[in-house]
């Protein structure tokens, strides 16, 4: 595995303790990064911590109780990170719902916005709370974490589809905005990646994402951690408002 150069970076992962989220932890971790992992789970969020603390000594692993749709959660979170590292630089916005499965008829809309609040408002917030941080430094990267499901569009799935959309739409409207001032935004659109996240799927859904992906497996999460902080380190230097595929084939545009 390559080292990518993230040395005394701080990078904040939302949904960081587990899966897309943890895996990107572990890469920056050992890309010389300092991490402070954000997730809604206290007690997994802990755990999480205390895991990658004792195996990266060298490194500080910072840990924030946040309710992403909240903005006083939010803002709470900036101060505390910036307590524990005193500066951020990168901000991976990971934490997403799929809210189930159902025709768009048959979707509860306190489903449907909860969604849209976790997936799209949540990266907004904390965009919004972090950036005033990086303008002042004159550095960052942002890498949203998108989905396939954004630019297809799968059925049964119209809310998760939704937000991952309106997701792909701030990153572009984010990266012009600060294209000339060394802050780049850029999204992946992973195809599924085999997670605690389809413990909330049906396995009709799950079936059907298999069966779209022309390399007939799912994403390994360690996979998504490389493209994702390649994105977030020096080299990525003339890409933003970009979307990067992560689909093992699927992505037709």
């Amino acid at each position: 595995m390559n080292r990518i150069d993230l040395a005394e970076r701080t990078v904040i992962i939302t949904g960081g303790a587990r899966g897309i989220g943890l895996a990107v932890a572990e890469r920056a971790l050992l890309s010389g990064a300092n991490v402070a992992l954000w997730d809604v789970d206290a007690e997994r969020l802990q755990r999480t911590r205390a895991e990658l603390a004792s195996k990266h000594e060298d490194r500080t692993v910072s840990e924030s109780v946040v309710e992403l749709t909240d903005e006083a959660s939010v803002d709470a979170a900036v101060q505390s990170t910036l307590a524990a590292h005193g500066k951020i630089d990168v901000l991976v916005n990971n934490a997403g719902i799929t809210g189930g499965n159902g025709s768009t008829w048959e979707l509860a809309p306190d489903v449907w916005r909860r969604v849209i609040d976790v997936n799209l408002i949540g990266p907004y917030l904390t965009c919004r709370a972090v950036v005033p941080h990086m303008l002042k430094n004159g550095y960052g990267r942002i890498v949203n974490i998108a989905s396939i499901a954004g630019k297809e569009g799968n059925p049964n799935a119209s809310h998760y589809s939704a937000s991952k959309a309106g997701l792909i739409g701030l990153t572009k409207s984010l990266g012009k905005e600060l294209a000339g001032k060394n802050i780049l935004v850029n999204a992946v659109t992973p195809a599924a990646a085999k997670t605690e996240i389809f413990d909330s799927m049906s396995q009709q859904h799950i079936d059907y994402m298999l069966s779209k992906i022309p390399m007939n497996r799912f994403l390994m999460p360690e996979e998504a951690a490389s493209l994702i902080l390649w994105l977030s380190s020096e080299d990525c230097a003339f890409s933003t408002g970009a979307v990067f595929d992560l689909s093992g084939g699927r992505a037709t545009y």
